[in-house]
């Protein structure tokens, strides 16, 4: 699979399939993903990966607490800015709508939409997950450089045959993933990953892009 390719066939999956992931594929994933660019080389990213029963356990603890109505942990880190501005309030709106509404859910139904959301705490079914975690020094510009990491596991993953799915939302329960991998504390959870072969089963429709126009000018 070429890089293009890769790139425009990655799409967040939330539905994989029981087949489990080698290892060896795992390891071979991340030894080449830390050839990811960051400022200085400080590399300032700290994977755990999560199969077999200790993912299990986790599913369970975190299921257990959504179906207890238990509150979420203490944000760690601000996920969106408190006011959304045009023309960004709008594209996430029209991913809700496209994301819910291929699941015929209508745009009222908050019960139905949490129910879909809860899928987040099963990893969608995958059999592997990653838990990025970030030192809590680090400043904007090493955040950007995870976020390069994982792009560059994600594309690792297509040509591997293999998708994925970045969850934010485990950071809202980052205690009980803590349960499970052990971090030292100076490290805080950024998001999960569910990995996994596609069950093509599940629909999996991919949300548009702005156009070139939209977002990028040439000078020159």
């Amino acid at each position: 699979m070429d890089v293009y390719e890769a790139v425009k066939s990655r799409k967040a999956v939330r539905g994989f399939a029981e087949q489990a992931v080698p290892r060896g594929v795992l390891e071979r994933v991340l030894e080449a993903a830390a050839w990811s660019p960051s400022a200085s080389n400080i590399q300032p990213w700290h994977a755990f990966v999560v199969t077999g029963e200790p993912l299990a356990t986790l599913k369970k603890r975190a299921s257990a607490r959504l179906a207890a109505g238990e509150p979420w942990d203490e944000a760690e880190y601000q996920q969106y800015p408190p006011v959304l501005k045009s023309p960004y309030q709008e594209r996430r709106s029209a991913f809700g709508e496209q994301r819910y509404g291929s699941l015929g859910i209508a745009r009222g139904d908050l019960e139905a939409r949490h129910r879909a959301a809860s899928g987040n705490w099963e990893c969608f079914g995958a059999p592997a997950a990653l838990f990025c975690y970030i030192d809590r020094d680090m400043g904007v510009a090493q955040w950007a450089d995870v976020g390069m990491y994982l792009q560059t596991v994600m594309l690792l993953l297509r040509g591997e045959g293999l998708h994925s799915c970045t969850q934010m939302a485990w950071a809202k329960y980052h205690r009980t993933v803590a349960e499970v991998v052990s971090p030292p504390d100076e490290l805080m959870l950024f998001c999960g990953m569910s990995i996994g072969f596609e069950d093509v089963g599940v629909d999996h429709t991919r949300t548009g892009r702005a156009s070139l126009a939209e977002t990028v000018t040439f000078v020159g």
